[in-house]
C-alpha cells in the first residue's frame, strides 16, 4: 500500500524532487502538496524576465494541472500551513484543512529581508520574491514614475532592469562600494555598473537608506548624507533569510535554517527538508544549482537509497539580464597564498579573472564573454591540477594545452557531469542521455524531455552542441544560425527581444541588440522591417529602403531589366472594364507580353520601369489594384465556379474566395502565402497543395493548410471544418496572424508549422476560442493603421472598406 507523503511547500527544490521521486519509485507515495502561493510550480528564477515582458507567467510553469492530475498527485493551492502535529503525525492549514503523513517535506523556502527604516511599512514598499511582488511591480510600472531598488545583487539588479524595460526611471541603492560584491571582484563590478547605467539605470553606491518617505503612500527615499530621491515605488532587495517558523513550532532542529543532516533529514526521522529554508553543515543556500542536488538526495532517500548523500555545493552565478553576460564562481578575494591570472580585452568590453591556489582554481569572474565558464566552472569543482595548462588557461577550453581545439571538440571534451543548464541543474550526461534514449531530433524536444535551455536560454548553444554531437550531420541546428553576419541572434530571438524591450525603429534594434554593422545588409533590413510592421502596427513607419525593389515597384523585375505588372483578380473573377482596361494598357505602353498566371491573374511582362507609374495610374482608374506577384503577402486565392455555376458544386466557393482575399489582402506576412478554394471534393481549384485551403463539403467547410507545390511538393493538413462562412472566414484569418507573429522572414506556413507542431497551432486556432478571437482581433487592428494603396483610392465600383493596406510606402518614393 501506498505511504502517505505530504510536502509544505510547491516551489522549484520540492518540484525537482518530485519529478526524481516518481522516475525511481512512482508508486511508493500518495502525495499531498500545501503550497500558500494560489497556484502551480513556476521556475522562480525566470521572474525577471516576465517583469522585463521577455516571457509570461505561462512561459515559465513547471508543472501545470495535467501534470498534477496525471501522477495522481493532490494539491492544495492558496493554503499555508500552520502547524505540524509530529506526535500524529498530522498538519493544518490556515483554513483548518488537514492531511496526515508517513513521510513530511518542508519546503517552506525563504523571506525577503525588509530593512526597518522609518516608511518600510508605507504602501508602495515591495520586495521580490515570488509572482504577485511580479505583479504588484507590473502594476506599478504602468503608470511610469520613478522606482527606487534597494540592494545591487542578483535580484536588485534583475528588478532594476525589469522596471527600466517596462518604462520606469530607476535608481539602484547599493551600500557597498561595487555592485554584487559577494560574486564579483571590483573589475567586473565596475564592468557591471557601466552597463547598468548605459540602460539609462542610476546607480548610487556606498548609500546608506537613512528613511522611506511619503504621505500615506511612498513618495521618496532619504540617504544619510541628505540625498533625497523621487520614488513611487521602493523594492528591497537586500538579501534573503530562510523561513523557520513552522519547523521551529513543531520543535525541529533550528539555527540559521532548518537543521538536515546528508540526507537531508530532520531531527525527526520522518521530516526532510530541502530548500533555501534549509542549513546544511553551516551553509543556507539560495541558486538553484544546490536546491537541485539537494532535491535528488531528498528523493532517493525517500526510494529507499540509504547510500543516497548530500555533501554540499559548489555555487556559480549568472545574471539574468538580457544583454549582460556574466559569470562568478568560488572564492576571488585577495590573499598572499594565491595567485591570479587576469585577461582584460577593452575593445571587446572583456574581463577575465582566474584565482588559483596549489595549481587550482579557487575562483573565476567573467565579464562579457562567459562561453567557457562552464569549463572553469568543472574545473573548479573537481580541484583538478591546472598546471599544464596554466600557459593558456585563461584562453578557455579552446585553447586548453595550445593548440586551439575545434569549438564541438571542446564540448565533446566535457566531462559527463559538467553543469550544462545551470537555471535547471542539467547535466551533460541527462542531456545526451535522453538523446538516446528517448530518439530526441530536436532542441524543443530537448527542453521538453529535460528541461534544458528551457528557461533564460543561455545554454541554447551548448545543447545545440550536445545535438550535434549526438546525432552527427543529421542534425541541423537551426537557432545556432544567426539572421545573417550582422548579427549573432537568430529570428526567433530577435522577434521576442523587439517585443520584450519595446524596440520601434530598425536603428532601435540594431543599437540595443548590438548590430556588428552600421545599417545591416540585405538579408537583415527586410527581416526587421518585416517583424516591425508586423509586432508595431500604426507605430511603426515602413522604411522603403529595407524593402527588395520589387515590392518598391509594385512588379516583378525581369531578366532583361523591365518589370512584370500582375494586378489583382479578385478570386480569379474579371469583368470587360478590367479586360478593357488592360488591353488599352497593353497598347498604350506597347507591353510585349500578356500571359495568364496559375493564380488566375494576367501579367503583362515588358513593362520599362519609367512607365510603371502611369501604368499603375490607368490601371487604378479601372479599379485594378496589386495582385502582391512580387510581395511576401497573399498573393492570390485560386477558386472554381461552386455553387453558383457547377452542378457538383456544395457551396458559393467563388464568393467565399473573394470574400478571403478582399478581407486578408495588403497584409505583410513572413513568406508568400497562395490560398484556394474549391466546391467540391473534386478539388478543381487544388487547395489541397496550398498554403490555406478549403474544400466545400455539403455540411460547410473543410479547412486546411501547410501545403507546397514548389521545391517542396507537400499536401495539406486538416485545420477543422466549420459549418459558415463566417466560422471559416475567422479561422482562416486566425491561422494566418498566427503565422505573422511566430513566422520567420521567408518561412512558408509548411515550415512554420513543421517547427512549431500541428498540434500546438490547432490549439491556438481551433481549441481556444479567445484566443482566436484575439488573433482576428489583431488582424482586423493591424489592418486599420496601414496607409492606403495610393491608387485603390482611386478604384471604381467597390466600397472603400473592401480595401485592406496594400503598402506603407508613396509610390513617387518607389519608383526611383
Amino acid at each position: 500500500m501506498a505511504r502517505k507523503l505530504v510536502i509544505i511547500g510547491n516551489g522549484m527544490a520540492p518540484g525537482r524532487m518530485l519529478e526524481h521521486l516518481l522516475e525511481a519509485a512512482p508508486q511508493d507515495y500518495q502525495v499531498t502538496i500545501f503550497n500558500a502561493e494560489p497556484r502551480v510550480n513556476y521556475n522562480r528564477i525566470m521572474l525577471s524576465p516576465v517583469l522585463s515582458g521577455e516571457k509570461t507567467y505561462e512561459d515559465i510553469i513547471t508543472h501545470d494541472d495535467a501534470w498534477y492530475q496525471r501522477h495522481g498527485i493532490t494539491l492544495h493551492r492558496g493554503k499555508r500551513i500552520v502547524a505540524i502535529d509530529r506526535g500524529r503525525r498530522k498538519v493544518e492549514a490556515e483554513d483548518g484543512t488537514q492531511a496526515s503523513y508517513d513521510r513530511l517535506v518542508i519546503a517552506t523556502g525563504s523571506a525577503p529581508i525588509v530593512i526597518p527604516v522609518p516608511g518600510h511599512d508605507l504602501p508602495g514598499v515591495l520586495t521580490y520574491r515570488d509572482l504577485d511582488d511580479v505583479d504588484r511591480m507590473l502594476a506599478a510600472a504602468q503608470g511610469g514614475g520613478h522606482a527606487v531598488v534597494i540592494g545591487g545583487g542578483l535580484l536588485g539588479l534583475e528588478a532594476a532592469a525589469g522596471l527600466a524595460q517596462r518604462g520606469m526611471k530607476v535608481t539602484v541603492l547599493h551600500l557597498m562600494p561595487t555592485l554584487m560584491e559577494r560574486q564579483l571582484d571590483p573589475a567586473a563590478g565596475h564592468l557591471l555598473r557601466e552597463a547598468v547605467e548605459a540602460r539609462g539605470i542610476r546607480v548610487i553606491t556606498k548609500a546608506n537608506t537613512k528613511a522611506i518617505v511619503g504621505s500615506g503612500k511612498v513618495e521618496a527615499v532619504q540617504l544619510d548624507d541628505g540625498t533625497e530621491l523621487a520614488a513611487d515605488i521602493v523594492v528591497m532587495a537586500v538579501g534573503i533569510r530562510p523561513s523557520t517558523a513552522l519547523a521551529k513550532s513543531a520543535g525541529l532542529g533550528i539555527n540559521r535554517g532548518i537543521l538536515v543532516d546528508d540526507q537531508l533529514v530532520t531531527s525527526d526521522p520522518a521530516i526532510q527538508a530541502l530548500g533555501e529554508c534549509v542549513e546544511h553543515r553551516g551553509l543556507c543556500y539560495g541558486l538553484v544549482a544546490p536546491l537541485y542536488e539537494m532535491a535528488r538526495i531528498a528523493a532517493l532517500h525517500l526510494a529507499g537509497d540509504a547510500t543516497a548523500s548530500y555533501p554540499g555545493s559548489v555555487t556559480s552565478t549568472k545574471l539574468k539580464v538580457t544583454g549582460i553576460d556574466l559569470f562568478s564562481a568560488g572564492d576571488f578575494a585577495d590573499a598572499r597564498d594565491r595567485e591570479e591570472i587576469v585577461l582584460r580585452d577593452a575593445a571587446r568590453g572583456v574581463y577575465r579573472r582566474l584565482v588559483l591556489q596549489e595549481n587550482r582554481i579557487i575562483g573565476a569572474v567573467m565579464y562579457g564573454d562567459t562561453a567557457d565558464g562552464p569549463w572553469f566552472f568543472d574545473l573548479l569543482r573537481r580541484r583538478e591540477d591546472v598546471a599544464p595548462l596554466r600557459e593558456t588557461l585563461i584562453f578557455g577550453q579552446s585553447y586548453a594545452g595550445g593548440a586551439p581545439l575545434d569549438p564541438m571538440a571542446a564540448v565533446a571534451a566535457l566531462p559527463d557531469d559538467a553543469e550544462i543548464c545551470g537555471c535547471n541543474g542539467i547535466c551533460k550526461s541527462r542531456i545526451v542521455g535522453t538523446i538516446a534514449e528517448k530518439k530526441l531530433a530536436s532542441l524543443d524536444e530537448v527542453r521538453a524531455h529535460t528541461k534544458a535551455s528551457s528557461s533564460c536560454g543561455s545554454c541554447t548553444g551548448l545543447v545545440e552542441k550536445l545535438l550535434s554531437l549526438s546525432l552527427g550531420d543529421s542534425y541541423k541546428p537551426a537557432l545556432l544560425q544567426p539572421m545573417c553576419s550582422c548579427t549573432d541572434l537568430g529570428h526567433d530571438e530577435v522577434r521576442r527581444l523587439i517585443v520584450a524591450q519595446e524596440l520601434k525603429s530598425i536603428q532601435a534594434v540594431m543599437q540595443a541588440l548590438e548590430w556588428k554593422t552600421s545599417c545591416g545588409c540585405a538579408k537583415c533590413r527586410p527581416a526587421l522591417n518585416y517583424y516591425l510592421i508586423a509586432t508595431w502596427p500604426g507605430q511603426y513607419a515602413d522604411d522603403g529602403q529595407s524593402r527588395f525593389i520589387n515590392e518598391r515597384v509594385h512588379a516583378n523585375i525581369q531578366k532583361d531589366g523591365t518589370y512584370s505588372v500582375v494586378p489583382r483578380m479578385w478570386g480569379g473573377v474579371t469583368s470587360a472594364k478590367e479586360l478593357r482596361a488592360l488591353a488599352d494598357v497593353v497598347d498604350k505602353f506597347a507591353i510585349p507580353t500578356v500571359k495568364v498566371t496559375g493564380g488566375q491573374r494576367i501579367d503583362l511582362l515588358g513593362v520599362k520601369k519609367t512607365d510603371l507609374p502611369a501604368v499603375w495610374a490607368d490601371l487604378g482608374e479601372a479599379g485594378l489594384v496589386s495582385g502582391h506577384a512580387y510581395g511576401k503577402a497573399l498573393r492570390t486565392v485560386k477558386t472554381c465556379v461552386g455553387s453558383e455555376w457547377c452542378r457538383f458544386g456544395t457551396q458559393d466557393s467563388t464568393g467565399l474566395g473573394i470574400r478571403i482575399e478582399k478581407f486578408m489582402w495588403g497584409s505583410w506576412t513572413p513568406a508568400k502565402v497562395k490560398m484556394a478554394v474549391s466546391g467540391c471534393p473534386r478539388n478543381c481549384a487544388e487547395a489541397t497543395c496550398k498554403d490555406v485551403g478549403v474544400i466545400c463539403v455539403e455540411s460547410g467547410y473543410e479547412i486546411h493548410f501547410a501545403g507546397a507545390a514548389g521545391l517542396d511538393i507537400k499536401g495539406t493538413e486538416i485545420l477543422t471544418r466549420v459549418r459558415s462562412e463566417d466560422e471559416a472566414l475567422e479561422l482562416i484569418v486566425a491561422l494566418v496572424q498566427l503565422y505573422r507573429e511566430q513566422g520567420r522572414y521567408l518561412e512558408r506556413i509548411y515550415k512554420w508549422a513543421r517547427r512549431v507542431g500541428i498540434d500546438t497551432i490547432k490549439a491556438q486556432v481551433c481549441d481556444d476560442s479567445e484566443k482566436r478571437k484575439a488573433l482576428f482581433d489583431r488582424f482586423v487592428f493591424s489592418q486599420k493603421f496601414a496607409q492606403a494603396d495610393p491608387w485603390a483610392e482611386r478604384a471604381k465600383g467597390r466600397d472603400a472598406h473592401e480595401f485592406a493596406p496594400l503598402s506603407e510606402l508613396r509610390f513617387a518614393e518607389a519608383a526611383e
